[in-house]
């Protein structure tokens, strides 16, 4: 949230903006589908939710199906914008894609700032380079487990009202058909649960994980393996799809459990007692796995390949 926080703190008005980047669908060079018909539903149904917490404080989101390094550009020369602010992406394909923004903005004369999210350990805050990150999950864990995790930044109650200068339009979010995505492939799932994207869905299964760890903490219920046990394997089907898309965040959730288990304490091994514990466990695995991607995709000898996945970026 800190982008989102500095963007409304710097500049006199914010115009939020997500791009549907359409070299995220189709078919790759192996045949198969970047984005299926359920992820790309989720996803839909999780910008159409950010559109209406954006209205909800005093905003709006602005969407648009497109490369994101000429949208933003056509979007900053049409409101006069001196500023982008977004979070950094990890892979090469993101990476990639942020240095076209950079390069696309840096002729206009536009400032591009970029923040760094997504993980529960924040970047600067690691007891080593980048390039010096362990290569084995241990190593990293040992090095990492005893640092202080940052305080959640509350959301902002209102927002800063849309640049007046322009007549932009705020467009439809598109369906699974302007995105070349056969709607009736989802059908063939038809009687299972489905998955609903969005904040409100994210925070409610949170909460909901977390009573059933307190409950189980509280009765002494068996807390390892079995079916029905709301640690290990069970735990990430609750909460990655919404964690991997940005609807809540790693410290959010930190947060929250730490609220509602009565006594956690900070996990020594993978094997942990609490619910809070398989929590870190799972996320210092996540974690390490997105430090170590951003090892390689930064490695100066990465080789280019692939198409640039959607953005997401405020113009001010």
């Amino acid at each position: 949230m800190s982008c989102l926080n500095s963007a409304n703190d710097e500049c006199l008005s914010l115009l939020p903006v997500y791009c549907f980047d359409p070299r995220d669908y189709g078919k790759s060079s192996s045949g198969f589908d970047k984005t299926g018909p359920f992820r790309a539903q989720f996803l839909i149904e999780s910008v159409s939710e950010l559109r209406k917490n954006l209205e909800a404080r005093g905003s709006n989101l602005v969407v648009r199906v497109g490369k994101p390094e000429a949208v933003l550009v056509e979007l900053a020369k049409e409101i006069g914008a001196d500023a982008i602010y977004a979070h950094r992406e990890v892979s090469h394909d993101e990476v990639k894609a942020e240095g076209k923004i950079e390069n696309a903005m840096k002729e206009e004369g536009v400032e591009v700032n970029y923040f760094w999210g997504s993980t529960l350990y924040h970047l600067d805050d690691l007891p080593f380079k980048v390039e010096d990150l362990p290569s084995n999950y241990g190593a990293f864990k040992d090095k990492v487990q005893k640092l202080e995790i940052r305080k959640t930044i509350a959301a902002l109650d209102q927002l800063k009202s849309l640049p007046s200068r322009g007549d932009v339009q705020l467009g439809d979010i598109p369906s699974l058909l302007d995105l070349g995505i056969n709607p009736s492939a989802r059908t063939s799932q038809e009687g299972k649960p489905t998955m609903v994207g969005g904040e409100t869905e994210a925070l409610n299964r949170l909460k909901s994980f977390a009573a059933d760890c307190q409950a189980r903490l509280t009765k002494g219920g068996n807390q390892k393996g079995g079916n029905n046990s709301v640690f290990g394997a069970n735990f990430s089907c609750k909460i990655s799809p919404w964690l991997a898309m940005g609807s809540i965040s790693p410290r959010s959730m930190f947060d929250e459990l730490k609220k509602t288990i009565s006594t956690p304490s900070t996990p020594r091994n993978g094997s942990g007692d609490t619910g809070l514990n398989w929590l870190m466990y799972e996320l210092q695995w996540r974690d390490f796995f997105r430090f170590i991607t951003k090892k390689y995709s930064s490695a100066k000898t990465q080789v280019e390949a692939g198409p640039a996945t959607a953005c997401t970026g405020a113009l001010a």
